[in-house]
């Protein structure tokens, strides 16, 4: 059986049961940073052995976890926070499961894209979800273009690095529209910022941004 697991996002008291059973079961964990897993590991009191599986080198490892599905093991595949596949390995494998008929079973965990749209107070019913803004700020601004076209919350991830970047470009193309930054959401400085993007930039630029970030802009009206 193959585990596809959520884990925290920041706090670890947000496992589950389920995945803390579902890891104890396995004879071998595929992480997608090894180091950082194992932390969690420890803190949970896991001894298991351990196995990168990260965009470097899923292919090979989806080949030779396949193998080991195959001879009856049981694998659990976690990244280093949230769910596998989410903008994180994870997809590869499951397709070679399903080609080759090898069972697995999904136990669900934290999401930092849920968390922030329900903590952000935008409209909830639809929602659009891009995944990372791009580094170049070209496809940055087309992709914000994109969004403030869109009647439902588009949700981006983001570097603390680039928000002030993001916010200068959502100050020229949607100057009147409500924004949030969601950072370090279930850690101890979570923060839900909402405003126009010349507000937040203000705050930013006076408190530099740090943490991870979810970026949301709320839909057109």
């Amino acid at each position: 059986m193959l585990y596809v697991i959520g884990t925290p996002i920041g706090n670890l008291d947000d496992i589950t049961l389920r995945a803390l059973e579902a890891l104890k079961a396995a004879d071998v964990i595929a992480a997608e940073d090894t180091r950082h897993s194992g932390n969690l590991l420890r803190h949970f009191e896991i001894r298991k052995p351990l196995v990168s599986y990260h965009q470097h080198n899923e292919a090979m490892r989806t080949a030779e976890l396949s193998e080991r599905l195959a001879a009856g093991e049981h694998v659990a595949l976690i990244t280093d926070a949230g769910m596998p596949g989410v903008s994180d390995p994870g997809a590869r494998l499951i397709r070679a499961c399903i080609e080759r008929e090898l069972p697995y079973t999904i136990i669900p965990g934290v999401s930092a894209i849920l968390t922030a749209l329900v903590g952000s107070g935008f409209p909830l019913e639809r929602f659009c979800f891009q995944g990372f803004l791009p580094v170049k700020s070209g496809g940055r601004e087309r992709e914000l273009r994109a969004a403030a076209k869109r009647a439902e919350t588009t949700v981006f991830f983001e570097s603390p690095y680039r928000i002030n970047k993001t916010l200068a470009a959502c100050a020229e193309i949607m100057p009147e529209r409500q924004l949030c930054v969601a950072r370090e959401l279930t850690k101890k400085f979570e923060e839900f910022r909402r405003g126009t993007a010349t507000e937040l930039l203000a705050h930013y630029e006076a408190r530099p941004a740090k943490g991870e970030i979810t970026f949301l802009v709320s839909g057109q009206l």
